[in-house]
């Protein structure tokens, strides 16, 4: 899988000739952070994973507060320059943000959903105080450098990290790669978001899943976000055990299993 630039945003792409999955991957975290889960999928499966704007080379958005429809909007127009039909969509952790608003606003793009640690969002406004817990993002950013910030975080996306020091040192080396503005405006979409209001008028079927020991995310905003889908969008609610916040590099054949069979059953709905 290689970067490559489309409209000012990157993306990578693993080739298949049959059904295509996007994957949008979680405030700091990056496309590299899908390598393990592609390694897993089934050969014909065609995956894209994008930088979200502001993150690799990918050009921040204009809005200093964006919402996750800004985000959502962008990924529209990769979706339209890579000439895409129906796809799968999933998103990771922020990325379920973006993944639902898309699914809602796009439906006919899309022929399932997979969100993976969902994150809810705080429903505050855009343009008031954040929240403590995001401000602190930012200060912390800003205080420690992106290196220091990265070592720090992410043992918390990881289940056992004692026991798993590369992938910790993986997860962290990604992170340290994000920058300013684009992690502002992710932790002010974040602040915005409203994954259960979001979901409440899909129509996609959708496929959610989290890792039992996720501390960053915990099951029950995974399930609350389950709760409010429609029914008839329902399809699977998997807890991965043994696993932390960062499902597709901690537990990616078994994530690939659930994202497969989501995938062929759906197209053997669609036949």
């Amino acid at each position: 899988m290689r970067m490559q630039m489309t409209n000012g945003l990157a993306w990578r792409e693993r080739p298949g000739t049959g059904p295509v999955l996007v994957c949008l991957h979680g405030i700091g975290s990056g496309p590299h952070g899908f390598d393990a889960l592609a390694a897993h999928l089934p050969d014909d499966i065609r995956m894209i994973a994008w930088s979200a704007p502001g993150y690799g080379d990918s050009q921040p958005l204009a809005r200093d507060w964006p919402v996750a429809r800004d985000y959502a909007e962008a990924l529209a127009a990769l979706v339209a320059a890579l000439g895409l039909g129906r796809f799968h969509l999933l998103g990771h952790s922020l990325g379920t943000l973006i993944a639902a608003d898309y699914a809602a606003h796009h439906p006919q793009q899309v022929a399932g959903l997979i969100l993976v640690s969902c994150a809810q969002g705080m429903g505050v406004p855009p343009g008031a105080d954040l929240p403590a817990k995001a401000a602190a993002r930012l200060s912390d950013l800003e205080q420690m450098g992106p290196l220091a910030f990265a070592r720090a975080r992410a043992p918390r996306l990881v289940h056992e990290p004692a026991a798993h020091p590369d992938l910790v040192a993986a997860i962290a080396d990604t992170m340290a790669k994000i920058r300013l503005p684009g992690y502002a405006q992710a932790v002010r979409m974040l602040s915005s978001g409203d994954l259960a209001g979001a979901v409440r008028s899909l129509r996609a079927p959708t496929t959610i899943v989290v890792g039992a020991q996720d501390i960053v995310t915990p099951p029950a905003q995974s399930r609350g976000a389950w709760d409010a889908l429609p029914p008839a969008a329902r399809r699977h609610f998997a807890l991965l055990p043994e696993t932390g916040h960062a499902a597709p590099q901690q537990a990616p054949a078994a994530l690939a299993r659930i994202i497969t069979k989501a995938i062929r059953q759906q197209q053997g709905e669609e036949q």
